[in-house]
């Protein structure tokens, strides 16, 4: 077999059987196959795609580069949930131990902020001590004792996956269906869930930009982790506005408590019950999403959901002392108001434009290898649809220095419209996909 032939084959549009693909992902992770022709078979696949059948087996062959998480000898069962990306996104922080007090497993490996995205494990690591590097031993007994566990992906797991997007990022194949399906299931599969939600951001400050094009993404994962035996859902949910009041990595630690004491902000909460009621459904603890949404409203209400948070911050090497101490305090010398320019009511406030803001401020990284600031962000005191007045505090930003204000401060600025009038209500839950 030779790689230009599979090359051809997709060019012409027609399906790769499993020998094919396994093939050319094998033949590239050992380096037989040079970056040239992977180039080529990945535009290919940009414009003619893939069949659900293939993306299952590319997600398996790319599964296979690696490790796989054992979770042999647990009892499950296992249901994970994975966000596209957004700004102010902190909902995995509450959620995993909400749903673990309902007697889920969650077997979490996550990521770190990444463009104008933020990253899981940077603000995990924002709390003194958060160790976020596990060992498959101590991964294994945080999930058999506390229900759950969080780390981050090895070099070991998903090698072909790390190639290839390398590549796809510098030949403009990022946006591909297939390949992100591809990518992100091979990850998820790897850490050993039985049931995956997936929660596909849509709007300025997600990857996916418009409803239509989220939705195919939606549809491709759900179809494809179904092909692979896998409980599948997938929420299309809003991400044209930050989640939540606060945009950072320390900063929104503080929100998660906030959230697991029952006293976060109204779309975190709203978002983080409806993804916790899938798991439980997909898991087999709830028939249905009422009941699912009440189980989880229990184990905030009943305060088991913050007490397994606070256990794993120990486990994982954390002071939760030290946490609590910072709580509230823990901000950059570094900060600048940005005020209402005129009265009216606020428009809208641009998730893209703030997270890109957050970047300069030192929230997240441009590159992997940059380093992120605990303490830089964003703390709303208004939000899409509040009336202010000419000079009103509408947020404050905090940057890792003096020279990250003025450049941050100006996309920020630009990010807030006000208007005259009040805007329409908007949904935060767009549309939900499943196997059926």
């Amino acid at each position: 077999m030779r790689a230009v032939d599979v090359i051809m084959k997709k060019r012409s549009g027609d399906p790769l059987n499993d020998e094919e693909i396994r093939f050319i992902i094998e033949g590239y992770v050992k380096g037989e196959i040079p970056d040239y022709q992977i180039s080529a078979l990945l535009m290919a696949i940009f414009f003619r795609g893939m069949t659900p059948e293939e993306t299952a087996k590319l997600t398996e062959v790319m599964l296979d580069s690696g490790d796989r998480m054992d979770l042999s000898g647990i009892s499950g069962p296992f249901v994970d949930k994975h966000s596209t990306g957004g700004v102010g996104d902190k909902i995995s922080l509450p959620l995993a131990p909400m749903v673990a007090a309902c007697g889920i497993k969650v077997p979490m490996m996550s990521g770190r902020a990444l463009g104008h995205t933020g990253g899981t494990l940077d603000k995990l690591e924002s709390i003194p001590g958060y160790f976020t590097s596990l060992e498959l031993a101590a991964f294994r007994k945080g999930l058999i004792e506390d229900g759950f566990a969080m780390t981050g992906q090895t070099a070991r797991v998903v090698p072909a996956d790390k190639k290839l997007y390398a590549l796809r990022d510098v030949t403009g194949t990022v946006e591909s269906i297939p390949l992100i399906t591809a990518s992100i299931l091979s990850k998820k599969v790897a850490e050993g869930a039985e049931g995956l939600v997936f929660d596909v951001k849509c709007g300025s400050g997600a990857f996916m930009k418009t409803f239509d094009d989220a939705k195919a993404l939606a549809k491709s994962l759900v179809a494809t982790g179904t092909a692979m035996g896998k409980r599948v859902v997938a929420v299309l949910t809003d991400m044209s506005q930050p989640l939540g009041y606060k945009v950072g990595n320390f900063l929104e630690i503080e929100e998660t408590i906030d959230c697991l004491e029952g006293k976060g902000p109204e779309d975190v909460m709203e978002l983080t019950y409806r993804l916790g009621a899938w798991m439980l459904m997909l898991g087999g603890a709830a028939k249905d999403i009422d009941e699912g949404r009440a189980r989880c409203a229990e184990a905030i209400d009943s305060g088991a959901a913050l007490d397994l948070f606070y256990r794993n911050i120990v486990r994982q090497g954390g002071s939760i002392g030290e946490m609590l101490a910072r709580r509230g305090a823990w901000r950059s010398e570094f900060s600048r108001e940005i005020r209402a320019e005129g009265e009216g009511f606020i428009e809208s406030i641009d998730a893209l434009k703030i997270g890109l803001a957050g970047v300069y401020l030192g929230v997240g990284r441009n590159r992997t290898e940059d380093s992120v600031s605990p303490t830089a962000g964003f703390i709303f005191e208004k939000k899409r649809g509040a009336h202010v007045k000419k000079g009103e505090l509408i947020a404050v930003a905090y940057g890792k220095d003096v020279e990250s204000l003025d450049p941050a401060l100006l996309l920020a600025s630009g990010a807030i419209s006000i208007s005259d009038t009040a805007p329409g209500s908007s949904p935060l839950i767009l549309e939900e996909i499943t196997a059926q």
